[in-house]
């Protein structure tokens, strides 16, 4: 089977960015977005140069239909929402233009908020993260390719 590096994005302001080459992570972080981009292309040249696949996991926050809570923090979540809908077109018109394969994944279809304790027992990474980095990391961790 082909060598495969997985790099999991979760869109916002503070962009979760993680890499998995061959099912085992070996990135954890926050970015920029766009420097999360300058990364995801440093990737897909390591990708060619070393003949591996590249596929990239986006949590896609436009196929997210529920907000729970007071009518006062629906609004606000629906206000911030919207400027991460937009980040993840962003995402996706960047890697249709680079010819990167992306998968777009309903939020509900990750396993997401997990507390640093938590991630570090079901991955065994024990290096420092924040939930958008763990975020990240579960779009990517244990993925059969």
């Amino acid at each position: 089977m082909k060598n495969m590096i997985q790099i999991g994005i979760d869109p916002g302001k503070n962009t979760g960015f993680a890499v998995a080459e061959n099912g085992v992570l070996r990135e954890i972080g926050c970015l920029k977005i766009h420097h999360a981009m300058k990364a995801v292309s440093a990737w897909k040249r390591r990708a060619a140069d070393t003949d591996c696949g590249l596929m990239v996991y986006v949590e896609d926050a436009r196929q997210r239909k529920w907000f729970k809570g007071s009518a006062d923090d629906v609004r606000s979540r629906l206000q911030g929402a919207g400027s991460i809908k937009r980040d993840c077109s962003i995402w996706a018109d960047f890697l249709e233009d680079e010819g990167v394969a992306v998968t777009l994944v309903a939020p509900k279809n990750n396993r997401t908020k997990m507390n640093h304790a938590d991630f570090a027992r079901l991955t065994g990474w024990e290096k420092q993260t924040n939930e958008h980095g763990r975020d990240a990391a579960m779009l990517v961790f244990g993925r059969k390719f």
